[in-house]
């Protein structure tokens, strides 16, 4: 696989925002689509966004959900490996100790949620909108310890992406590595970021910005 392309940028200066956020996009997307689809809904300020951009459009080749090959864990190797540069790259220009928050959608979700596997846990949160993870549950795969990490994950019953059973099993995955988890599934939703999903992110960042932990107030 080639080495993925020049991500692109959008809000705040990295050494002049107050949360720095990696958005990853999905399968034959580009870093544009999340700036319209995501990104550009967004009413947070303060937040320096810096969005890959996959060579091919397209993180690997497989389905999600299909057994993890050789091939695909090459694909996975570059990919993740492409996404902790950027993630170095963007603490390094805007400050390690400010909060981070990694997401993506769909394949861009998944492929966030391997990083968390592979390199969390980190200072900020993880937003998985329409993620699962990459293989199956028999493969071997990294499982870190969160550590309280605050994760959101979403799925649809009607997505033709990612089953039902797939984000069951992601949700079950984030628990035994002790994130601080939501989960919402939203029956009968496209494959899209739905609004609300939209404005759960926007109150993610937001409380980063104002230094909170999301998910920290719990209603009465």
């Amino acid at each position: 696989m080639a080495i993925h392309g020049e991500p692109l940028t959008a809000g705040s200066a990295p050494a002049e925002a107050d949360v720095l956020c990696v958005f990853v996009h999905g399968r034959t997307q580009s870093p544009e689509d999340m700036m319209e689809q995501v990104v550009g809904r967004l009413s947070v300020k303060g937040v320096s966004f810096c969005l890959p951009r996959a060579t091919g459009n397209s993180w690997y080749a497989a389905r999600a959900t299909d057994a993890l090959t050789d091939v695909t864990r090459n694909e996975l190797r570059v990919s993740l490996n492409y996404i902790n540069g950027l993630v170095g790259a963007l603490r390094q220009a805007g400050g390690a100790a400010k909060p981070l928050l990694i997401g993506g959608f769909s394949q861009g979700a998944c492929l966030s949620l391997e990083y968390a596997m592979a390199f969390g846990p980190w200072n900020g949160a993880m937003v998985n909108l329409t993620g699962c993870r990459v293989g199956q549950p028999a493969d071997q795969r990294p499982a870190r310890d969160l550590d309280g990490l605050p994760v959101y994950l979403t799925g649809s019953d009607q997505d033709p992406w990612i089953p039902v059973s797939a984000f069951a099993e992601a949700s079950e995955a984030l628990g035994r590595a002790r994130a601080r988890l939501r989960c919402e599934l939203f029956p009968g939703r496209t494959h899209q970021a739905s609004e609300m999903e939209v404005a759960a992110l926007d109150a993610m960042l937001g409380d980063l910005v104002e230094g909170s932990r999301p998910f920290r107030r719990v209603a009465a």
